[in-house]
């Protein structure tokens, strides 16, 4: 089975390890791949939905994974520590808003969803169990706004009700709904959007996010593959 191991930024990628000694093996439309291992490709295809669209894209149909696995940092709507391992159950679009013409918020209407599936997310975060990493399991938003302790964000929370807020990952999850590619997402919380910790502090965790996802995404992707 081929995989995509599918980053936002450089830094989440370095964060496998030895990905930083790697040297890309193509690049297509301005989006750099690795070879991370055999059948197994890894690309950091940039921050907000456009990119992440672009680069699961081009995995599917030019490499032909069978499966995209998406990793990341991400806010948190609720209390969950920094560095906690977030599996996600499904994704929403919070950007997304047709509502003047009737529809619900949230709803792409070119697929007609308002919620993006990932593959047997239950499945994943007992795999992730029997590895020695525990997770959480929740609903993450997506949309191309970083997202800050404000009205906005308060909105997004009673809205679609996410466990975590980031910028790719639904976009993803529509490519992959399109073209009919299992996608997996694990996120690692890196700050909190309700709460008392000042900017600095937040900021201080985000090596903390990185390096517990760093360390569970190659177990993972390697266990799945043994077994499809």
């Amino acid at each position: 089975m081929k995989i995509g191991l599918q980053f936002a930024m450089e830094s989440e990628l370095h964060a496998l390890p030895g990905a930083k000694e790697l040297e890309p093996f193509v690049t297509i439309s301005g989006v750099p791949f690795f070879e991370i291992a055999p059948d197994m490709i890894a690309c950091a295809g940039g921050i907000s939905k456009v990119n992440a669209a672009m680069a699961a894209e081009i995995f599917c149909l030019h490499f032909g994974v069978d499966m995209i696995i998406n990793a990341g940092v991400a806010g948190c709507a609720t209390d969950l520590p920094t560095g906690s391992l977030v599996v996600a159950s499904e994704f929403v679009q919070h950007d997304v808003d047709t509502t003047a013409i009737g529809d619900e918020a949230g709803l792409v209407s070119t697929v007609n969803c308002l919620t993006f599936p990932t593959w047997e997310p239950e499945h994943c975060r007992e795999i992730l169990k029997e590895l020695g990493y525990e997770t959480v399991l929740g609903r993450v938003a997506t949309g191309d706004w970083f997202a800050t302790g404000c009205a906005r964000s308060e909105w997004i929370r009673d809205t679609f009700h996410p466990l975590l807020l980031e910028m790719e990952g639904c976009a993803i999850a529509q490519v992959c709904l399109r073209n009919r590619v299992p996608f997996v997402a694990v996120k690692s919380v890196s700050d909190h959007l309700f709460g008392t910790a000042n900017q600095t502090e937040e900021y201080f965790n985000f090596g903390q996010a990185l390096e517990n996802m760093g360390r569970v995404i190659l177990p993972l992707a390697h266990k799945l593959q043994e077994e499809r």
